[in-house]
């Protein structure tokens, strides 16, 4: 199983912007229904990508300079940095395939 860590303002930039590997964060809030049903798969999918990239969550709610910085409206927002740029997002809950597919096709564009 993954574990995907809880990344807030103060730990965006170490955890996110200067990652020696590619980023996948899961942009997120405890009241987003989809948010909860996304939540397990962004574990598995860290479990499986583990030494590869690396999974943080964000709590739009505690951090939400770092959403608006990104311009995060709706949630869950998926989204895969690289060396502190976006090179693949998602807006809204999909299936792990899915997810998988953004992932693979991020890593081939590094």
């Amino acid at each position: 199983m993954g574990n995907a860590k809880a990344v807030n303002t103060k730990t965006w930039q170490t955890e996110v912007m200067e990652s020696q590997l590619p980023v996948f964060v899961d942009f997120w809030a405890e009241w987003c229904g989809p948010c909860r049903m996304v939540g397990p798969v962004v574990e598995e999918l860290a479990g499986e990508y583990s030494g590869k990239v690396n999974f943080v969550k964000v709590n739009v709610d505690e951090s939400g300079e770092v959403a608006s910085k990104y311009n995060i409206f709706s949630i869950p927002t998926l989204a895969i940095f690289n060396k502190g740029e976006i090179i693949a997002q998602q807006v809204g809950a999909a299936s792990k395939d899915s997810y998988k597919n953004m992932i693979e096709n991020a890593l081939k564009k590094i």
